[in-house]
């Protein structure tokens, strides 16, 4: 028995054996932690279950079609629970403190795919080499004997067609195509969820994408690029941080560019640095040398001071380490 696959097994005795749940993913909730928690909330709803998704910001305009995305609570209520499932987090502190530091919460249950992703659960179920925490979540519910519903199967779809580019990127493994192969099996409309995801964008989010790809900064070898986002642009055009999801696939795009780099500001002296890597460069190696996490291909990190200070540390590094 595969470390994974215990761990399974004691996720689905805990399921079995509690009552109220608790489900929450990190900050600034992208498709993948939207889909597993709402994937895991349908699922344990349709079980019986007493169930809860809190997500300390906003669930992303391109979500809000997924099933009980409009039940899910901003402000964490005032009760007991069980069970919390903390969903691709990376880091515990990224739950935030509403959950971290919650005394009403009888156990934890970390569910993952981040390369080296803390413990801090009774159950950990960690594989880095899914290609995204729905599809763990998806191992558990087959595990459990039972048949993916329509509600979950949409929101498990979704979250697997975005952590995997729509199917572009590397961790677009065998099991990521047969699960959503099975998924519009259950009636998931690929169609529908593409022009969700991707084309019903808000005016806000294209006019902010035109000033970060005026930042657009490319390095002497060609090989990293960058855009920006700052607070300024932010004021400039009304959008927020949920509205730079995916843009750093415009210079990842770029002949040539094996790093493509998404510089956020989050505040007057911090910009949180995303990086995209090809395959050539293992970015969660330059992310850990900032304090960071990720995976070989996908990682981020904080990097205090200007944006001219912060960009060239960051070049500087990619440089160092190639």
């Amino acid at each position: 028995m595969t470390a994974t696959t215990a761990e399974i097994k004691r996720i689905v005795a805990e399921i079995e054996q509690a009552h109220s749940f608790l489900i929450t993913s990190h900050e600034s909730p992208d498709p993948d932690a939207v889909g597993s928690s709402l994937a895991l909330a349908n699922y344990l709803t349709a079980r019986g279950k007493d169930v809860t998704v809190y997500l300390s910001d906003p669930v992303p305009d391109n979500c809000s079609f997924l099933p009980m995305a409009e039940q899910v609570y901003g402000d964490m209520p005032e009760r007991d629970f069980d069970v919390c499932f903390v969903l691709d987090v990376g880091e515990f502190r990224r739950a935030g403190k509403a959950v971290t530091e919650n005394k009403r919460i009888g156990r934890f249950i970390n569910i993952d795919h981040h390369l080296g992703c803390e413990n801090f659960g009774v159950c950990n179920l960690i594989d880095p080499k899914a290609s995204a925490t729905a599809a763990l979540i998806y191992r558990v519910i087959r595990a459990a004997g039972d048949e993916v519903d329509y509600p979950t199967a949409l929101c498990i779809y979704t979250a697997i067609l975005s952590d995997t580019g729509s199917f572009h990127y590397s961790n677009s493994d065998p099991e990521s195509f047969a699960i959503a192969g099975e998924m519009i099996g259950k009636g998931v409309n690929a169609w529908s969820v593409n022009e969700n995801l991707y084309e019903s964008e808000p005016l806000q989010r294209i006019a902010l994408l035109a000033l970060a790809l005026s930042d657009l900064t490319v390095s002497p070898s060609g090989e990293y690029a960058s855009v920006t986002v700052t607070l300024d642009m932010y004021q400039k055009t009304g959008a927020t941080a949920q509205d730079t999801d995916r843009f750093i696939n415009y210079p990842r795009s770029i002949k040539g560019v094996q790093v493509a780099l998404f510089f956020r500001q989050v505040d007057e002296g911090t910009f949180k640095v995303g990086f995209r890597s090809k395959g050539k460069v293992d970015v969660s190696a330059v992310s850990a040398s900032f304090g960071g996490g990720g995976h070989h291909n996908a990682a981020g990190c904080m990097v205090r001071g200007t944006l001219a200070e912060v960009k060239a540390q960051v070049f500087d590094r990619l440089e160092q380490m190639r």
